[in-house]
């Protein structure tokens, strides 16, 4: 949750199994990218962006507004590059804020 420290105008919002970037309020300084080791920053000119930038506006309106760095799950390297994991384990319930 390094990308998180580094954010300066606070556009993470925290859910129960993911983080996501609320896409009018980030200025696309591009400083959390290179902090995010499983690389699931992308800037919103990239041809998958579509889809992620509607699933980030939708969440960061109902969940909890984060700007400090938080504990990542213990077994958070077992999900590191895993095709799907969005559909297998996504929850729209809010995080802890």
């Amino acid at each position: 949750m390094d990308c998180v420290e580094v954010c300066p105008v606070d556009c993470f919002y925290e859910g129960e199994t993911m983080l996501v970037i609320h896409p009018d309020e980030c200025i696309d300084c591009g400083v959390c990218e290179p902090e995010c080791p499983p690389e699931a920053i992308i800037p919103d000119t990239e041809g998958e962006a579509d889809r992620w930038v509607e699933v980030n506006r939708d969440f960061a309106e109902k969940w909890p507004n984060i700007t400090r760095k938080g504990e990542p799950p213990a077994d958070a390297d077992e999900y590191r590059g895993m095709p799907g994991k969005f559909e297998k384990f996504f929850s729209d319930k809010p995080g802890k804020g």
